[in-house]
């Protein structure tokens, strides 16, 4: 073999099992390279997912490492991005209880925020000068937006906090899970369908005002432009508005 051939060998047996075509002397320590190569993906997966491991339990929470290791090989050049394919793997072997893939979901989210771009958030003293008519929200780089269909936000909550989480149980109407990170802290909150439609106008670089008119298009004029106030206050508070542009880029 060449080397090419001898790469392609090696890479197909590592990752399926693959009888590979080394000579007998070498297979004692293929076996321990392997070994070590599934170990150090099965520890990223338990580090990535601690909560979810508690939820389901370390028996079962293995059983979905070996099915994932199996049949999900690494695809990017750092181990951390190993992590964020388990969710649907989950998804697949725990049709019934969708809490499992929800609760891995929010972990791999939290996760990704975390390591996320820096981005400072502008401050509330800084908008006196901004002309609403023309403003256009820049949003935090770290945000994320997953979709909920199970209380899965109520068990990772008790599960951080020590305590007996709640039995999983369907939401009475889908909901949509705000992830972001806040300083050097990942955070989420449960936001409901206007809020989610309104993040989504702002990321997309809707104009502020653009935004204000859907909601009173969708509320009236009176609880539109409520809410309108609300989330911007919210937003700020949250450090999710990085940037406000219109004549001139906003100054931190």
């Amino acid at each position: 073999m060449n080397l090419a051939e001898t790469q392609r060998a090696f890479g197909a047996w590592l990752h399926t099992g693959a009888a590979p075509r080394f000579g007998g002397r070498a297979r004692a320590g293929l076996r321990v390279y392997r070994n070590t190569y599934r170990a150090q993906l099965a520890a990223c997966l338990e580090e990535s997912f601690p909560h979810t491991l508690r939820w389901i339990g370390g028996e079962a929470f293995h059983a979905a490492i070996v099915a994932h290791v199996t049949h999900v090989p690494p695809s990017s050049w750092t181990l951390d991005a190993y992590a964020r394919d388990f969710p649907e793997t989950l998804g697949m072997l725990y049709p019934a209880d969708p809490e499992v893939a929800e609760l891995a979901t929010i972990e791999r989210a939290l996760g990704d925020a975390f390591v996320g771009a820096d981005a400072a958030p502008v401050s509330a003293a800084m908008l006196a000068d901004v002309d609403w008519d023309r403003a256009v929200l820049r949003l935090t780089p770290t945000l994320d937006l997953v979709p909920a269909t199970t209380n899965a936000t109520a068990i990772w909550r008790a599960l951080d906090a020590g305590e007996i989480p709640p039995p999983a149980e369907l939401l009475a109407d889908p909901a949509t899970i705000l992830i972001w990170r806040q300083d050097l802290m990942s955070c989420f909150r449960t936001i409901d369908t206007a809020e989610e439609q309104a993040i989504r106008r702002a990321r997309a670089g809707s104009p502020f005002a653009a935004l204000c008119a859907a909601l009173v298009d969708a509320h009236g004029a009176e609880d539109g432009v409520a809410l309108a106030g609300n989330y911007l206050g919210r937003w700020l508070a949250d450090g999710l508005i990085t940037d406000i542009e219109g004549d001139e880029p906003c100054e931190r």
